[in-house]
Order: structure tokens, then C-alpha cells, then sequence
């Protein structure tokens, strides 16, 4: 499996982590109303598990390219990454505006995810998709687990 794979820099990789990570450099610096995020969270070891395959995920979609894999443009699975991206995005604005209920906290925690699996799948970085499917699981407890009551 990994003779398909070679070290080489893919820009869209990154484009697409900045791209999501808009939002939270936004929450960071401006709070929200009814800010729950902001809370302790109760599922530390799972966070921590979370960032590390965070960090992975980013790098295997950044660092190993699949030589199967053909120039990025247009396909089926791209336009779902980024269905997801606008999704994740709507949930942030109704995070923003105050409504903060099981499918907004669903939104934020999945479609995030779904945006990096489905880029990954195009891409062919079967590499990628072990930690995205990690950090998956991980931010899914996180999300249920702290926040959906």
C-alpha cells in the first residue's frame, strides 16, 4: 500500500484545514451568546486523542499523495467536502445567533469531519483516512458527551 504514496506537499490539504478552522479563530477571538462551548469539558482524555489525530490527519493530507490520485478538480466527492464546509459553516451562524441545540452541536462536530473524510477519499490518502476516522469518533463523543443533553 504505501509504494502508491510519496512524500510531496499538497497546498489543497492545507487550504482545506484553514478553511475550516475559519470559524473557530473567529470563536476564539469573539465569544458567542450562549457561549456552552467555552465549558470544561468532561472527556479529556478523549480531547487529547482528538488533537493528536488532528495533527496526524492534518499532516497525512498535507505530506502523502497517492500517485493514483489525478490533479484536484471537480468530482463528486469534492462537491460533498465542500457541501459539508457550507454546512459546518451554517452551523456556526446558528451557533452565532443563539441557537444551540442537538443539530447545531451535531453540525459542528460532524460536518467538519465529513468535509476532511470525503477530500481524503478523492485525494485516494487512505493514509489520511485512519486518523480523520480517529479524530471522528473522538470529536463525536466530545460533541454528545459534553453537549447534547
Amino acid at each position: 500500500m504505501l509504494k502508491k504514496y510519496k512524500l510531496s506537499f499538497d497546498i489543497w490539504g492545507l487550504l482545506l484545514f484553514l478553511i475550516v478552522m475559519i470559524p473557530n479563530f473567529i470563536w476564539f477571538a469573539v465569544p458567542a451568546p450562549n457561549d456552552i462551548l467555552r465549558a470544561d469539558s468532561i472527556t479529556g482524555t478523549i480531547d487529547t486523542a482528538a488533537s493528536v489525530c488532528q495533527v496526524l490527519m492534518v499532516a497525512a493530507l498535507c505530506v502523502f499523495r497517492n500517485v493514483e490520485s489525478k490533479r484536484l478538480c471537480v468530482t463528486p466527492f469534492i462537491i460533498i467536502s465542500a457541501g459539508c464546509c457550507i454546512l459546518y459553516f451554517a452551523s456556526w451562524i446558528l451557533y452565532y445567533v443563539g441557537i444551540v441545540d442537538v443539530f447545531v452541536i451535531l453540525g459542528l462536530v460532524i460536518f467538519p469531519c465529513l468535509a476532511f473524510l470525503f477530500f481524503a477519499v478523492d485525494r485516494k490518502n487512505r493514509i489520511a483516512m485512519i486518523p480523520i476516522s480517529i479524530f471522528t469518533i473522538c470529536h463525536l463523543i466530545y460533541g454528545v458527551v459534553n453537549f447534547v443533553h
